[in-house]
């Protein structure tokens, strides 16, 4: 056959478009809708489609993050950290691919996408050094007058609602996350809608490390429809407002006042990710418990 022939057929060829699922449960279910919208790079190219979440999709995310926090949350700091540490491992070990999806979703130069791949790596590493020590520098053995002991213990939130950021599409993403999952909490996450795919990825990676199913779910869709049903829910503790817009956070914080839900302050603008981090955001998902005991005779 010839070269010419051979190259006729090649560009005839309709190649086989992705269709990514959501990541639920440490699983990968279609959405219940069976909807999906098209992905396209920084150009306007199709890259793949995703799924787009229902209501229904939030409701088992919950329930799946609600499961998973018993055992997280009771897991030693120690062991949360070494989770931790293990997706950094994983995603270094995709570096590349994630260097690719960053460069076409935000239409960044292959130097810079690969910088910012490696600062969500060093996140990571940065947030699983802290899960044993967050204890020590928030918690407090308190001076009392009398013959007792009594000690102020950090405890996590609990299931925790993340509208991620729509432009940083891994940096932010891991900085909104990580900080729920060293503390012990759940997340229930909506991905940026017009830049899912490291997100995507993300799941995956966080499916094929030590995570255990539920601690992290992934959804793809509009912040502006599935905030909604996530600041309303009744099992969900805490909304991170970051990815919605500004003019839709007041409502979302009247949603989440029903049922007495925490709601992070945030920026009205997306921050400076790159930025050396510091333990707001673990301070934000943790609990002051003070318990008194006697002294023993």
């Amino acid at each position: 056959m010839s070269d010419s022939t051979s190259n006729s057929k090649q560009s005839d060829r309709i190649s086989v478009a992705k269709t990514y699922k959501l990541y639920i449960g440490g699983k990968f279910p279609r959405s219940e809708s069976g909807r999906v919208y098209p992905v396209t790079d920084a150009n306007g190219k199709f890259l793949a489609n995703a799924a787009h979440a229902s209501r229904k999709d939030v409701r088992d995310a919950v329930v799946a993050a609600r499961k998973a926090f018993p055992g997280w949350s009771s897991a030693t700091a120690y062991n949360r950290g070494q989770v931790l540490y293990r997706v950094a491992e994983v995603l270094e070990g995709r570096r590349d691919q994630f260097a690719a999806e960053v460069s076409a979703s935000e239409g960044l130069g292959r130097k810079k996408a690969e910088s910012i791949v490696d600062a969500a790596i060093d996140r990571w590493v940065w947030y699983a050094g802290w899960t044993d020590k967050i204890a020590t520098v928030l918690g407090a053995a308190n001076p009392v007058a009398g013959p007792y002991f009594s000690f102020t213990v950090p405890e996590p939130t609990g299931v925790v609602g993340v509208l991620a950021p729509q432009g940083s599409s891994l940096l932010g993403l891991v900085e909104v996350l990580a900080p729920v999952l060293a503390t012990g909490s759940t997340a229930v996450v909506v991905s940026s809608a017009e830049r899912p795919l490291p997100a995507i990825t993300l799941s995956e990676v966080l499916a094929t490390s030590d995570v255990p199913g539920g601690v992290a779910n992934i959804l793809t869709g509009r912040a502006s429809e599935l905030g909604t049903w996530l600041a309303s829910h009744g099992d969900v503790n805490a909304l991170d407002p970051t990815g919605a817009a500004p003019a839709d956070r007041p409502d979302l914080a009247r949603e989440a006042a029903n049922t007495v839900k925490r709601v992070l302050t945030v920026p009205s603008a997306e921050p400076d990710w790159t930025a050396a981090p510091d333990i707001t955001r673990l301070r934000r998902y943790l609990e002051a418990k003070t318990v008194w005991h006697p002294l023993g005779v």
